[in-house]
């Protein structure tokens, strides 16, 4: 008997003998009602996901930094939000600026010069389309500690020379410029991806993303390392195994499912899961995080590895095909409301364990950084991560009491999705989206009404005040680039 207990602990005190080691698990364009956690969703699956969920610390309140993607992974590398960043549009938007953005920043000289012109009612801020220099990244944070790291994925934050192998990460597979896998056969290999090498015709990109970063782990097992897997899915284009796809088509039949939209002016806004191909590419993606669930197992690493698993930014809901729904939250992709922000966020630390647990604290993108510090036994990083709060707390109580701090989102541009410029903040149970065109505040109570169907900043006039006072203290603090009013047009641009 003595032996038996023996060698079950010999691994456990093995491995709390060695630095917890780190997989990071990044979807693009994943919902937050995405992922089938518990088997009510009659139509998504994600079988791996929720035995993982099983494990882990499932965060329901959780929120990209922004709400597309480039600002958000922008956020999750510096610890920074992206205003004070700069980084706030997707890199590639129209207006972007890859040199440094003045303090003295002259829309009317900025719009003066040869380039892209708005003829909207607002000229949206430019934006850095790059991290900014001298930036000190999660990866180089962790790689100063003798981590080996590895990025697997969509980088998409900024050109050549700023890839990931420029900032902290040893290895790089296929993180480049592009926001999607445009070239070659997209999906499909061959990839047209210069930061992948092709496999054979047809292998899907998703299995062989986590086939990389599950060979990473396994071949690292003996050494700490930060594994940062960055899926393409579920982004545009929509496309998935052929096999997957004839299943949820025969789902969706089975089911009696139909599309159905909603207005969210100026577009609509689905409100049924029932699209079969991004059913497909969701579950695809499930079976390549099983991959590295597996790879955690099978290198006996699985309790010495903290894993996190979140999205870039809420699902795409009214605009690219409309392929998924967010509801009961509001609109998606590109809009400020809970649909566009709110993502699913699972944690999983074996230090505090607590798996299967929810907490209801709300946290943010910006993060990451300063709580992967704090739960691997690494001093903090002030003067780098300015912007995000560990929620270590959180792992090791879910039902702490919550921290009351506020957070915020600032996007000053027009999104391709149907969302127009504004900047929002929550604070405890309070939400207000102060919109910049047309100019009015939008006030929710998320506790009584997550859906944001009631505005009651008339019936509020404190609390609105309160909140925009806020608001203009974080523009000053992170000098907050903003809109421009456009004096070339005329009208009342009702159609914005």
């Amino acid at each position: 008997m003595k032996i038996l207990v023996l060698s079950l602990l010999i691994p456990l005190l093995h491995a709390a003998e060695k630095p917890q080691n780190i997989v990071f698990i990044l979807v693009d364009d994943l919902g937050v009602t995405d992922v089938n956690l518990d088997g009510t969703d009659p139509f998504y699956e994600t079988p791996n996901l929720a035995k993982f969920a099983k494990t882990a610390v499932n965060f329901t309140n959780g929120y990209s930094a922004c709400p597309v993607c480039s600002p958000t992974r922008s956020a999750i590398m510096t610890g920074r939000n992206p205003a004070r960043t700069r980084n706030t549009d997707y890199f590639g938007a129209p207006n972007q600026h890859f040199g440094s953005i003045p303090a003295n920043y002259d829309p009317r000289a900025f719009f003066a010069k040869p380039g892209p012109k708005s003829n909207r009612p607002l000229w949206p801020a430019p934006y850095l389309g790059h991290l900014p220099d001298g930036t000190v990244t999660l990866a180089q944070a962790f790689k100063k500690h003798g981590y080996a790291t590895f990025f697997a994925g969509k980088w998409h934050l900024g050109p050549e020379g700023h890839f990931p192998e420029d900032h902290g990460f040893d290895i790089n597979i296929g993180g480049g410029q592009g926001g999607g896998p445009y070239g070659g056969k997209k999906y499909f290999s061959p990839y047209g991806n210069p930061k992948i090498k092709d496999g054979p015709d047809g292998e899907h990109l998703d299995e062989r993303l986590g086939r990389e970063t599950a060979d990473f782990i396994k071949a690292n097992k003996d050494k700490p390392f930060l594994a940062y897997l960055s899926f393409y899915a579920v982004h545009t284009p929509l496309m998935a195994p052929e096999v997957l796809v004839k299943k949820y088509e025969a789902k969706r039949k089975r089911l009696g499912l139909k599309d159905s939209f909603a207005p969210e002016p100026p577009r609509e806004n689905r409100t049924v899961h029932s699209h079969a191909v991004y059913a497909a590419m969701i579950e695809s993606m499930d079976a390549a995080c099983g991959q590295v669930f597996d790879a955690l197992e099978e290198s006996r690493l699985a309790e010495n590895t903290i894993v996190v698993f979140s999205s870039d930014n809420g699902g795409l809901s009214t605009s690219e095909g409309s392929p998924t729904t967010n509801l009961p939250y509001r609109a998606g992709k590109g809009w400020l409301y809970e649909g566009g922000i709110r993502v699913p966020l699972l944690v999983r630390n074996p230090a505090t364990g607590h798996g299967g647990k929810t907490t209801a604290e709300p946290v943010y993108s910006a993060d990451f950084f300063p709580t992967l510090l704090a739960a691997t036994g690494h001093d903090a990083l002030p003067d780098q991560h300015k912007d995000g709060a560990s929620f270590l707390p959180y792992l090791e109580k879910p039902n702490a009491a919550p921290s009351g701090r506020a957070m915020f989102w600032h996007y000053p541009h027009w999104g391709n999705q149907g969302g127009s410029p504004g900047t929002a903040i929550r604070a405890g149970k309070w939400k207000l989206i102060r919109w910049q065109w047309p100019e009015r505040a939008e006030l929710f109570d998320l506790e009584a009404d997550p859906g944001e169907t009631k505005n009651l900043a008339a019936e509020q006039p404190e609390v609105v005040g309160d909140l925009t006072s806020r608001i203009m203290n974080f523009y000053g603090v992170t000098k907050a680039l903003q809109p421009a009013k456009n004096p070339d047009l005329k009208g009342d641009f009702k159609k914005w």
